[in-house]
């Protein structure tokens, strides 16, 4: 095949492939909006109920229903606590039904109901209850370029596997540029964004178990790893395609799982013992 055309092929192919990437992992994440449809009155309710607020006042839970003879009410309590469950009506404001959730620090979450109610039908539009996290404010200029900087790792990473694999062209230099993306992105552009977020430079290993934390660590480690291999032979294969693969498993581990949250029970089992 043409060397040309092999390059480009592979450069598409590695773009198509981060970009489904990216998608999937925001998709499933714990922090995408709750989203569906459910009817009431005989009309369609498309809603999308929201998992994650960096502002500082409380969350706004918002329901577009035109039919005013419809009300709103929200099940709510707080995550990881004894707190005894919550009913509050939503506010009509138009074709709008509005809720709201009491504002937690940074990493406190409140779970949360949503129930459509007309006339003798009540229609529950989450069948398990959605949890919003509260986060700090992260400045978009520091949140904008962690991001570019990740998504630049998974491309080049994924690159310089492809390239690998296919005797493509400058194998060495992308496996450098993943690992300088890796590193600004994850260890030093990361820390910045969780320290605004959630108060704390790093909640990860050793100090907790914070997988967003602990993946940009694992995926740096194998990364650093194969590039010394190639820095001595740059025909090994089997290292940038291990850290190639590496990479993407730890990446395609939703973004915020098992992340910063608050044990509410901690306090009220004290106050319990007092």
């Amino acid at each position: 095949m043409n060397p040309i055309l092999k390059s480009i092929l592979i450069w598409f192919f590695a773009v198509v492939f981060t970009l489904s990437s990216a998608f999937y992992q925001k998709m499933t994440g714990p922090t995408y909006p709750v989203r569906g449809h459910a009817e009431i009155g005989g009309k369609q309710i498309k809603y999308r109920l929201i998992r994650s607020y960096d502002l500082s006042d409380d969350a706004k839970i918002t329901v577009v229903v035109p039919d005013t003879s419809v009300k709103g009410e929200l099940l709510l309590r707080r995550f990881k606590s004894m707190d005894n469950w919550q009913t509050n009506a939503m506010v009509r404001h138009g074709d709008t039904l509005i809720g709201a959730l009491p504002h937690q620090a940074p990493a406190g979450k409140v779970m949360y109901e949503v129930t459509l109610i007309k006339g003798d039908q009540r229609v529950l539009l989450n069948d398990h209850p959605a949890v919003l996290r509260y986060t700090g404010y992260v400045p978009r200029f520091i949140l904008i370029p962690h991001i570019l900087f990740m998504f630049m790792a998974m491309l080049f990473s994924t690159l310089t596997g492809l390239m690998v694999v296919f005797r493509g062209k400058n194998s060495y230099i992308y496996a450098w540029i993943t690992v300088v993306s890796v590193g600004i992105g994850g260890l030093i552009l990361g820390p910045i964004v969780q320290k605004f977020a959630f108060d704390a430079y790093w909640t990860g290993w050793p100090f907790g178990h914070d997988l967003t934390d602990n993946k940009s660590v694992v995926a740096f480690f194998f990364w650093v790893i194969a590039l010394l291999v190639m820095k001595k032979n740059r025909e090994n294969k089997l290292w940038p395609i291990v850290a190639s693969v590496v990479l993407l498993i730890v990446f395609l581990i939703p973004h915020s799982t098992l992340g910063s949250e608050i044990d509410f029970t901690k306090d009220q089992k004290t106050e319990v013992t007092k």
